[in-house]
């Protein structure tokens, strides 16, 4: 029986969480050798006075670790213990990785091993339209430039940098607070779908599980162990993107925040993190030349004709379309500053509107409002 059945038997102890049982492996050198520790030889450990060793060692003769193993995986097939050699070895530097992580996915080795490097993007369920247009720049960016994208799939800037993610061809890690097999929010089931495909949804609960206040601050930890460094993009003065600030500070890893205006209450805690030391994004390759060499994904480079392509799109647009190109700025504005700065009829510059966001030069936002990009 290996030790991979230790690390789920003493999960399921009451009293025994990811950090005491760290503290189990750390002082026996094995969770098999622990679970025959004796009360006596339990409160060697840090975190077991002698109350609870004798607690922890009546409950622990209750289990049969092969049994459970046997009958978990019955039901859990997927799923790594710090005894596997595909868990994620990031998550192993903190001091309370968890005892088992279920997977659903596209399992890259070299990623677990930690040979390229994932970046999380974390924020607020209500981003503003800066919040969510950033967002999606950057993980586009990142994407392209070969770095894992890593999240939460709640709703806002999660959603946005999951998806940006995928749509530029790259990898996703979804963290959920949830089992893999459950979908939360609902809205977010498609993204679900497809995050599978180029990526992994990753948990430390069981199949089954539903949402559950608790869980959801936890789940922080995992996403910032995963990941070197941690993106808050645009978060209120209390939020859980904070949290896994705070998380990422404790474990050593990069945190870097967007600035935002002092008349956004969501931008709030991105501004206080950059008051306590965050590093400051001024733009995507500002970012990237931050991260510097971290490793990343091997990525193919673009076809030279790319650039070429949107400069022969740009040049061969119809003189009415341009000019209403060049009307729209890169902030949301609405349709009728549009049409005014235009200079052309209302039909000439909806009908042209709607041209250039098909050609993907332009984006409708609510409320009749558009932007480039």
């Amino acid at each position: 029986m290996g030790e991979r059945a230790f690390w789920l038997a003493w999960s399921r102890i009451e009293g025994v969480g990811p950090t005491l049982l760290m503290r189990l492996h750390h002082h026996f050198d094995s969770l098999a050798e622990a679970w025959e520790a004796s009360p006596k030889q339990l409160e060697q450990v840090e975190g077991f006075g002698p109350h609870t060793a004798t607690v922890v060692a009546s409950r622990r003769s209750r289990f049969h670790p092969d049994e459970i193993l046997q009958e978990h995986e019955k039901v859990n097939p997927y799923f790594w213990t710090p005894a596997d050699a595909d868990y994620p070895r990031l998550l192993l530097e903190i001091p309370d990785p968890p005892p088992v992580l279920y997977y659903r996915g596209n399992v890259v080795p070299e990623e677990n091993q930690g040979k390229v490097s994932a970046i999380a993007i974390v924020g607020t369920r209500d981003p503003s339209d800066y919040g969510r247009r950033w967002t999606r720049k950057l993980s586009d960016s990142l994407a392209q430039a070969g770095f894992i994208v890593v999240s939460g799939l709640a709703d806002g800037v999660d959603t946005e940098a999951h998806q940006s993610c995928l749509n530029a061809g790259g990898r996703t890690i979804a963290v959920l607070g949830t089992g893999v097999d459950v979908v939360y929010p609902w809205s977010n089931r498609n993204l679900a779908k497809r995050i599978p495909e180029q990526g992994l949804l990753v948990s430390e609960y069981p199949a089954g599980t539903q949402p559950d206040r608790a869980n959801f601050p936890r789940r922080n930890r995992i996403i910032a162990g995963l990941s070197r460094a941690i993106l808050v993009l645009e978060a209120p003065h209390r939020s859980g993107a904070l949290i896994t600030a705070r998380l990422a500070t404790d474990y050593n890893r990069d945190v870097y925040a967007l600035p935002g205006s002092l008349d956004n209450p969501r931008s709030k805690g991105c501004l206080e993190l950059l008051n306590t030391g965050a590093h400051v994004i001024l733009g995507e390759s500002h970012l990237l030349e931050m991260l510097g060499a971290m490793p990343r994904l091997h990525v193919m480079p673009s076809p030279p004709s790319q650039l070429s392509l949107l400069d022969e799109q740009l040049t061969d647009l119809e003189p009415e379309i341009k000019q209403v190109l060049e009307a729209v700025p890169s902030e949301p504005t609405s349709f009728d500053v549009i049409a005014q700065e235009s200079g052309l009829p209302t039909g000439s510059v909806l009908s042209a509107l709607v041209q250039l966001e098909l050609m993907g030069f332009v984006s409708q936002l609510p409320g009749m409002r558009y932007q480039r990009g």
